[in-house]
């Protein structure tokens, strides 16, 4: 018998198969243009009368791309920045099939390239105004919105795997009065903006490697999400010695440095209200190179109580430090 986790693997390899197809949709298409008639047509009409573009009935009845559907793409068009035309190319159908999704519409996790849209958008909304902050909403399902997610499923008890399947939907939807129309509460916690991070891990050659199963988790979590992140990620996940052609060295364990080994830069996560101050602080005294930190996760960590969840919001704190660290 399939069990909980069985059945939400099963729904996300279906999304991956739904979303390989879709992409191949979107890559590459004819332009539908004024005149033409028939499915394609009457898809682009049913998306911009979503959107609430207005479009004639005997338009819509005849599936025909006539005087006003072109009007709403013209209009659809300025509204997306994008150039200016009456036709539906290819970036046009792609941000108008992104802005068409409603939250709900589908299932949303952590992928690459990440899953984005009005949907997602959102989202992000929702969660950033009930206190569970994924950063600025930019309509881009990544870690820290994957991060977000899990403390909120986390929070009304839901199964926390950062998967927005219906269950959660049903949640956020229940608590709409709450956040529908309100301010995000994201501004005193904004977290490494996206643009920013990846600059950083494009820009440097960082090895991060852990010394116990727990340490490598965390580890293997924080390179996931560098490359969720960018796919020009310079971070490599190491198991053993850390290559020396690498700019700096990020060290996890769970346990204190031995007595008897060579001393080494260590922040101590459980006493550092400041992580970011404290990277920046111990690349600046090293004269190593590569420069070696070590993190020490004693006081954090405990086997049987350190869930998966605690693991993955441990690598989004680790990694915002160290790239609001070493930006400019």
């Amino acid at each position: 018998m399939l069990d909980y986790k069985d059945i939400r693997r099963y729904h996300v390899r279906a999304g991956m198969r739904w979303q390989r197809t879709n992409s191949l949709e979107r890559g590459s298409m004819e332009a539908i243009t004024s005149g033409m008639q028939g499915p394609a047509v009457e898809d682009v009409q049913t998306r911009l009368s979503r959107l609430g573009y207005t479009i004639d009935a005997t338009e819509l009845d005849e599936q025909r791309f006539g005087a006003s559907t072109a009007l709403a793409v013209q209009a659809f068009r300025a509204k997306m920045q994008l150039e200016p035309g009456d036709s539906v190319d290819t970036p046009c159908w792609s941000t108008l099939v992104d802005a068409s999704y409603a939250m709900g519409d589908r299932t949303l996790y952590l992928r690459v390239p990440n899953f984005h849209g009005a949907d997602v958008m959102e989202l992000q909304h929702a969660l950033n105004t009930l206190g569970f902050s994924c950063g600025r909403a930019d309509g881009s399902f990544g870690p820290h919105t994957e991060a977000a997610l899990q403390q909120f499923q986390e929070n009304v008890g839901l199964f926390a795997d950062g998967m927005a399947f219906q269950d959660t939907f049903n949640y956020i939807h229940r608590l709409r009065h709450v956040w529908e129309g309100k301010p995000p509460v994201v501004d005193a916690e904004e977290r490494t903006g996206f643009a920013r991070a990846a600059n950083v891990l494009e820009r440097y050659r960082i090895a991060v490697t852990g010394e116990d199963p727990i340490a490598r988790n965390v580890a293997s979590r924080m390179w996931n999400i560098a490359t969720a992140t960018t796919d020009r990620s310079g971070m490599q996940l190491c198991d053993g010695d850390a290559p020396s052609d690498v700019d700096m060295v990020f060290e996890l364990a769970s346990s204190e440095l031995p007595d008897d080994a060579t001393p080494r830069a260590t922040i101590v996560l459980a006493d550092c209200p400041n992580a970011s101050q404290r990277i920046r602080t111990a690349l600046a005294a090293t004269t190593a190179h590569p420069a070696l930190i070590r993190f020490e996760l004693t006081g954090i960590t405990r086997y049987g109580s350190f869930t998966s969840s605690d693991a993955q919001g441990l690598a989004v704190q680790l990694l915002d430090g160290i790239c609001d660290a070493l930006s400019d």
